[in-house]
């Protein structure tokens, strides 16, 4: 199934403790591909195991099941060029870089 990464950040972003939100897609060992999101706490809200678990929990309620992102990535900013647009591809290779977190 298909799953459009702007429809996961904006549910993602109805949450209050997201700031920014950015969705990938990862390929995982069996070659399938799943959603990783990049999060960018907003202020008082502690990036942890608890709010990843939230966070997918949260999606999960709000859009069709199988669109929930798999992984939960914490990052201080998301990174963007000169014209704010978020570069996804940094992203990928950062997701494909380092294991999974939560």
């Amino acid at each position: 199934n298909w799953v459009s990464p702007a429809e996961v950040e904006n549910a993602l972003l109805s949450h209050p403790a997201v700031l920014e939100a950015a969705v990938v897609g990862v390929t995982d060992d069996a070659g399938l591909m799943k959603s990783m999101a990049f999060i960018v706490c907003g202020p008082g809200a502690m990036p942890n195991e608890t709010l990843a678990t939230e966070l997918k929990e949260f999606t999960k309620a709000r859009l069709a099941p199988y669109k929930y992102p798999r992984s939960v990535v914490f990052v201080r900013e998301l990174p963007k060029t000169a014209t704010g647009k978020v570069q996804r591809h940094i992203l990928r290779e950062r997701a494909t870089s380092s294991p999974p977190q939560s």
